[in-house]
């Protein structure tokens, strides 16, 4: 049936809390049970990874069905939903005439003595640090996360669903935390005596397997969804709330308890600010490695530069694209620049996804940074996009392998069991039948051009594939970190 194949979709869409409405098609409800053409269990798969899964049962039920689905996609926790019509309920005429609108995104403010509470942590702590997750970026609360971190003077790290909410060129942003962090997000995060929790559900990467937090700091975790309160760590103060009403209530109680001051008057400030400036010095030059293979941070760290701020990334999740998850070796410029796979990490998301994220925001440059594995599984979209005239730029980070496999396979005595890419198809000629400008770069000296050339072919409209062949294990520091027995 067509339906199985929205299942890695629709599970990664419960996985990121997205709001999503998938509608399926099934055998007529006539024959229910007697083996008709592609029948399947079709309601049964899908409840449990949606919010609701609902089969239409006759046609007036339609509308209801409907309304009640939008309803239920965007309110509390965001998540999909699916909406099934047997075939002959789809045949069926309606009796409903007009359509009554389903109620719209509402928001949950804070309970006033929990905001309290956490307002008078927040002004006594010496060391805060705030992490954002994928609610807070939902909730649309980037102006006053912004006003509370310069009024405070706190530093922000985000999830990789999280990325955006602050432009990652602010002074107090220091990178992702867990899996994703970098010198100084883990400097701040494991020194802080607070940890503000903003739309995040603590998961495995977030937290480095749970292992991940500052002893003995306070924990203040806001969610929309008060089942995720406590889900691992236990917090001071749990507050069910919407991200942005509960800023916007915390910095109405902070105004009148804290005077503002210039982020260059405030000594934690200047600090991060020194340190920042020192690390990203530390970065360009470690960018400008000129050795073969070519080094995927150098990729990345180009390809940031050469499509610019408003260019919305579109993560896969493999051992070389994991780069680009890494401020500041790719930085987010603007909201909205970055959409980055849940935890199920569908191979693929990123290369068929990214199509979706131009059609979204067409005056956007749009970039996708995948494995030669993760390509090959959806390389057959490269005509979708031409079709669809939407002129985006894969990025594929060749390594011959699905080098994270690999990688655990290394640690296990190096006996290599079906990760390596003996036979590959050519890509650039791929690419050019499919009506895309293709290019293969092998040469490090070769990278900026190569990139400002996709940027140009996107720019009059024509889609890009760009292949790099880069070194299979070089890998960021905070993911040797996160995984320590891999690298012993």
């Amino acid at each position: 049936p067509g339906v199985s194949n929205l299942v890695p979709g629709v599970l990664e869409a419960w996985s990121g809390c997205v709001p999503m409405l998938a509608l399926g098609g099934s055998a007529a409800l006539s024959h229910e049970g007697e083996g008709a053409f592609q029948e399947a269990p079709q309601m049964e798969i899908f409840r449990g990874i949606t919010k609701w899964g609902f089969r239409v049962p006759k046609a007036d039920r339609a509308a209801w069905a409907t309304r009640r689905a939008f309803t239920l996609t965007v309110n509390g926790k965001p998540g999909p939903i699916y909406l099934e019509v047997p075939f002959d309920v789809g045949q069926e005429k309606t009796k409903e005439t007009r359509y009554t609108p389903s109620i719209p995104f509402t928001r949950i403010r804070p309970d006033p003595e929990a905001l309290k509470r956490a307002a008078e942590l927040l002004l006594v702590a010496e060391k805060p640090v705030i992490v954002a997750g994928g609610g807070a970026l939902y909730s649309g609360c980037s102006v006053e996360l912004i006003k509370l971190v310069e009024l405070f003077g706190i530093p922000v790290l985000t999830t990789p669903s999280g990325r955006g909410i602050i432009p990652e060129d602010h002074p107090l942003y220091l990178g992702q935390v867990g899996l994703y962090r970098t010198r100084l997000s883990r400097e701040a995060y494991q020194s802080a005596d607070l940890v503000l929790s903003l739309g995040s559900r603590n998961e495995e990467f977030q937290t480095s397997g749970w292992r991940y937090y500052p002893q003995g700091a306070a924990f203040i975790q806001v969610d929309i969804d008060s089942n995720e309160l406590g889900r691992n760590f236990t917090p001071a103060v749990p507050v069910a709330a919407d991200a942005k009403l509960f800023l916007q209530d915390l910095l109405a109680y902070a105004r009148g308890r804290i005077k503002k001051t210039p982020l260059s008057k405030m000594p934690r400030v200047k600090a991060i600010i020194d340190s920042t400036a020192a690390y990203l010095a530390e970065v360009n030059e470690e960018c400008k490695d000129a050795s073969k293979p070519i080094k995927t941070k150098r990729v990345v760290y180009e390809a940031c530069r050469a499509f610019g701020a408003k260019t919305v990334l579109v993560n896969e999740n493999g051992s070389q694209d994991l780069w680009s998850y890494y401020w500041p070796y790719w930085a987010v410029g603007a909201l909205g620049g970055c959409v980055a796979p849940a935890e199920q990490t569908c191979m693929g998301l990123a290369v068929a996804g990214c199509i979706g994220a131009k059609l979204a925001a067409p005056e956007r440059p749009v970039v996708c940074t995948t494995g030669d594995g993760a390509f090959q599984m959806f390389m057959k979209e490269m005509p979708t996009a031409v079709q669809h005239k939407a002129p985006v730029t894969w990025i594929v980070l060749n390594n011959d392998s699905l080098g994270w496999i690999k990688l655990h396979e290394r640690a296990n005595k190096g006996r290599y069991i079906a990760v390596d890419f003996e036979a590959q198809p050519d890509f650039v000629k791929i690419a050019e039948a499919s009506g895309c400008h293709g290019a293969r770069v092998t040469d490090p000296e070769d990278v900026k051009k190569a990139l400002r050339r996709a940027k140009k072919e996107n720019d009059r409209g024509v889609p890009a594939m760009v292949q790099f062949d880069v070194d299979p294990w070089d890998f960021p520091e905070g993911f040797k970190e996160f995984q320590p027995d891999l690298f012993k």
